[in-house]
């Protein structure tokens, strides 16, 4: 075995694994969708192709410092000038130094066309968000049945009767949606569905659980009202007394904004109203 050739090759594999992981990491869906939604790539979901790219970055690291060592003298060599006097600032080396300052700057910044790489990751992730659903909150999979239940306002023993009915097994309060999903070969966006309340008839209203869940923010007012049977004209006029301005076409995020508020606090001031 040659020390050289090895570390040369480890370093070019380690680069290309490490680009295949860098562009599965770039359209994976956010980690709060990829859990829920038991998103998986090649059988694996985004925790392990996270682990996998961490450890692949850390072996292209230690091959590529040892490369640097191997290959030492070609590097000087790079840097020296025409009478092979060393001079750090050469025309390459100068090149080199404005294309990485150039991404560099230009993702601290956000100016484009650099933005545009991650603006376009984003409208991916926005994407996978409405097709694969959102959790009603942060890791709600982990949370116990029981838990859930009063997180999202729905009634616990209906929800076991509507899983046992749905002939779903490991069903319990003290259970998981992660644990009940793995036991039923399922998704935990797919037991939700199971216990997930209907939308409110006309004239009905329904209690607002203590989270405003996932996606609040993106919901347009006349949105919120209609999933929890609320009267627009009298939310409306209700946070008018609350100095806050709010249109019916208007996203929570953009009132919550103009109000100089959270989008939760804003939550809070609807859930009291009702």
């Amino acid at each position: 075995m040659k020390l050289r050739k090895t570390t040369s090759l480890t370093t070019l594999l380690s680069f290309i694994l490490l680009v295949c992981t860098s562009a599965i990491l770039y359209i994976s869906p956010q980690g709060k969708i990829a859990f829920w939604a038991d998103w998986k790539i090649l059988g694996m979901g985004k925790e392990e192709w996270g682990a996998l790219h961490t450890n692949l970055g850390i072996l292209f690291l230690v091959a590529g410092i040892l490369h640097t060592l191997l290959n030492w003298k070609p590097i000087v060599n790079y840097l020296k000038n025409k009478a092979q006097q060393i001079k750090v600032f050469t025309a390459d080396f100068n090149i080199a130094l404005i294309l990485t300052l150039f991404i560099v700057l230009s993702t601290i910044l956000g100016l484009p066309p650099i933005s545009g790489i991650q603006h376009f990751s984003e409208k991916l992730k926005t994407d996978a968000a409405e097709r694969y659903g959102e959790p009603p909150y942060g890791h709600a999979e982990v949370s116990p049945l029981k838990s859930f239940c009063k997180n999202t306002g729905i009634d616990l023993q209906d929800a076991i009767k509507q899983l046992d009915a749905a002939g779903l097994q490991a069903v319990s309060e003290g259970t998981t949606l992660a644990e009940i999903a793995n036991a039923n070969h399922m998704t935990p966006q797919a037991v939700y569905t199971i216990i997930k309340p209907e939308p409110p008839k006309a004239g009905e209203t329904v209690e607002m659980p203590l989270s405003p869940g996932m996606g609040f923010g993106r919901k347009a007012l006349a949105g919120i009202c209609a999933q929890y049977g609320l009267d627009e004209e009298k939310i409306i006029s209700g946070l008018k007394e609350y100095g806050i301005q709010a249109a019916p076409e208007t996203s929570m995020k953009e009132i919550a904004e103009n109000a100089d508020m959270d989008p939760h606090a804003l939550y809070d001031v609807i859930r009291q109203m009702q």
